[in-house]
């Protein structure tokens, strides 16, 4: 079939998930990238990508994709898939402004026979709960009948050059069974690695949440252990790849939960379940340990601080990275700023670095003033939160040339050999 004759496509949302999406459909048919934000449209129609997801060939081979913030122009779609963040507010309860803002804005382009494929991130029914009736709300159109909804969760991996989106199977669901059919012959058009055409949308939202919360549970165990084992003078290291000589032992690490998926998405799932009566104690019990371990982190380094006769008030300490990963520029939900804040409360004043952060960026979520170059010799303290390449590529020599003669080097990410630095979680 001739590419101009396939139905047009539209991507709502141009982040992580959205812009590769785009992308990877725009080799192949018409598609329409949209986002609210202007100044990342600019930045898309000059061929650069900021989140680093998408390089400028790529952006290139995408003949037939065009970028807009004019929300008139998605009527020309008749596909619409919607990449929204999904964030939890500051109690830790879903946020579905966005989801619902982007159903708003398709809604008065909405014509008959259309589809609205969701891939953000949601508990199991917000679809056809929450997003459905706005959709016919503001269209006045009928669902099922006069237009159609599917669900398919993204699975992108942010920084991950290996799996891409191509390269990962991709769940798919619809509304009725033939929208399902139509909504997995989409995807399988460009995902080579295959699709998985789920039961319902229900189906298909609850195995996205619970992917997350189980890596979620499985980081929170290895996290409660790195504590029981540091009270024990045991290497939490060594012992992790001693048990992980066994053939399924699960080779997951201790540190710090953040990002968009793993630390949002479990809220998602016990709100619906305390929704209906039910109040989750193994899910609940994982994020209080995740979302403490920044806490813990500094006041590890202070007790650290205190047994080398270090004066705690009034120190100088250097966080090294500030993005919730490694080797990538995502900032959100990082859970590093946990750790410089308690330092902060502690008296301690704290400087952060990181080579992939953009420096207005953590600014504006965290007041965060990133130091483009350490000063040499001027620090009590250093942790090393982040494994970006670089830190590694400096090794134990350059990131202690930063330290003043007497000074702790905390490295939770196991960056350096266990001999090298003073701590390890």
């Amino acid at each position: 079939m001739n590419s101009m004759s396939l139905p047009t496509v539209a991507v709502v949302g141009l982040g992580y998930v959205g812009l590769p999406l785009a992308v990877e459909f725009g080799k192949h048919r018409p598609v329409i990238g949209f986002d609210i934000r202007k100044e990342r449209i600019a930045e898309l129609r000059g061929g650069s990508d900021h989140t680093l997801e998408t390089s400028p060939e790529e952006l290139a081979e995408a003949k037939q994709l065009s970028f807009t913030a004019d929300p008139a122009d998605l009527a020309k779609a008749t596909i619409y898939i919607v990449t929204v963040p999904t964030p939890i507010d500051a109690s830790k309860r879903p946020d579905l402004t966005p989801l619902i803002r982007a159903s708003e804005t398709l809604g008065k382009v909405l014509k008959r026979g259309d589809i609205v494929i969701y891939e953000s991130t949601v508990y199991p029914g917000a679809t056809e709960e929450d997003c459905v009736p706005v959709l016919e709300r503001i269209s006045g159109l009928k669902f099922n009948e006069d237009f159609f909804a599917g669900y398919s969760p993204e699975r992108i991996n942010p920084g991950d050059k290996a799996h891409r989106l191509t390269t990962i199977r991709k769940v798919t669901s619809g509304s009725t069974p033939e929208v399902a059919e139509t909504v997995d012959r989409l995807y399988a058009s460009i995902i080579e690695a295959g699709t998985w055409k789920a039961e319902s949308i229900r189906v298909a939202e609850a195995a996205k949440v619970i992917e997350n919360t189980q890596r979620d549970l499985n980081i929170a165990l290895i996290n409660e252990l790195a504590i029981i084992f540091n009270r024990m003078g045991i290497d939490t290291e060594a012992v992790l790849k001693a048990a992980g000589t066994k053939w399924n032992f699960l080779p997951f690490r201790p540190g710090l939960v953040g990002g968009h998926c793993i630390g949002v998405d479990p809220y998602y799932l016990t709100y619906k379940a305390e929704m209906l009566g039910y109040h989750p104690q193994v899910i609940l019990a994982g994020r209080r340990i995740n979302d403490g371990m920044g806490a813990y982190i500094a006041g590890q380094m202070v007790k650290a601080m205190l047994k080398r006769r270090i004066q705690v008030d009034g120190a100088r300490v250097l966080v090294l990275g500030l993005t919730f990963k490694e080797n990538c520029p995502d900032l959100r939900n990082t859970r590093v700023i946990d750790v410089v804040t308690e330092l902060q409360d502690y008296g301690i004043a704290v400087d952060v670095h990181d080579p992939w952060a953009d420096v207005a960026e953590a600014v504006h979520e965290y007041g965060v003033d990133l130091v483009a170059a350490p000063q040499a010799g001027a620090y009590d303290g250093i942790i090393l939160a982040v494994a970006h390449r670089e830190f590694a590529e400096l090794g134990v020599g350059g990131i202690r040339a930063w330290g003043k003669p007497i000074h702790m080097l905390y490295d939770i990410k196991n960056v350096l050999g266990a001999a090298e630095s003073d701590q390890r979680l």
